[in-house]
């Protein structure tokens, strides 16, 4: 029986290079062995997503998510409640691309990104389990919460490139002034944190905002969050301790603890009591606090490079 393959690209990624693409990589869809057809994704919202469930329910055998980190979260979160699960592929498209650095998937040429399915090469991968209320949401690569957490996101990736990490530093040093302290309860595996804290992320990979030294530990498929939890400090510490993140030797610091855990629940406590924090997930607001994690061990299985 002939396997189907459902390629789910965003026309807007990658300065609009992924519709002329198109035809090519359903030719190597098919020099893979399956018969493959396309979805352009709309403005409409979860377009990616919806397609994502409608294709899995029709019983395709793979998705290929081709776009930034958005469409491959959107993809994922079509697929990850479901019992019977496609393969994924992906083909980034955007500006940074964390996840596809994490897998290998070459990050500059869609056809080679695209012939990596060639290879046949696969690996089942641990997926982030967000529960807000009833609501249950899906994310591949980092959650995260806490004032700091804007500075992952809001530094321009053309600035990133220019810069490296010390464009984080610049941004950093403009936010100080207006940081604000949260104060939340933490349960993980290892213990229970009550307090106040500056930003909290919990990672799948080592990739974030295009640094890889973030979460030094970190497996792809054990079935344990990294979880980094930084502690209020002085403006000037927490400058140094962004900078020493950015190359991985944050981890033994007194104001930070780093430790992995299978869950984690989060809730605000004392005066952050009411207040709407909100949580990131794979860069996007996915909702507010309280909010549970669980990691899905080797939920999905995806083509990686070498």
């Amino acid at each position: 029986m002939t396997k189907k393959a459902r390629l789910i690209y965003n026309p807007v990624s990658g300065h609009e290079q992924m519709p002329k693409n198109v035809a090519d990589i359903l030719d190597v869809l098919e020099q893979a062995g399956y018969e493959a057809s396309a979805y352009r994704t709309t403005p409409e919202k979860q377009s990616a997503q919806k397609e994502a469930t409608r294709a899995a329910k029709a019983g395709f055998d793979l998705i290929v998510a081709a776009g930034g980190d958005g469409t491959i979260n959107e993809v994922v979160n079509g697929i990850a409640f479901l019992e019977q699960r496609p393969k994924m592929a992906i083909i980034p498209a955007g500006t940074t691309n964390d996840y596809a650095r994490a897998l290998r998937i070459p990050r500059d040429s869609i056809s080679g990104a695209t012939k990596v399915i060639l290879n046949n090469k696969t690996r089942k991968m641990d997926i982030g389990e967000a529960t807000f209320g009833e609501d249950r949401q899906y994310f591949v690569n980092i959650a995260a919460c806490g004032s700091l957490t804007e500075l992952t996101y809001d530094v321009p990736s053309e600035v990133k490139s220019a810069l490296g990490y010390t464009a984080y530093l610049i941004k950093g040093a403009e936010m100080l002034p207006h940081l604000t302290e949260n104060e939340l309860r933490l349960t993980y595996d290892a213990g229970v944190y009550e307090g106040k804290l500056s930003m909290l992320l919990l990672g799948m990979t080592n990739s974030i905002g295009g640094f890889e030294q973030i979460m030094p530990d970190a497996e792809l498929s054990d079935g344990l969050f990294q979880l980094i939890i930084v502690k209020p400090s002085e403006p000037v510490k927490l400058l140094k301790l962004m900078a020493l993140a950015m190359n991985g030797k944050h981890v033994d610091d007194p104001d930070i603890i780093y430790t992995k855990t299978r869950s984690l629940k989060i809730e605000l406590v004392g005066k952050s009591l009411g207040q709407k924090l909100p949580v990131n997930l794979d860069g996007e607001i996915g909702d507010y606090c309280p909010v549970t994690f669980k990691n899905l061990q080797q939920r999905i299985e995806f083509f990686v490079g070498e």
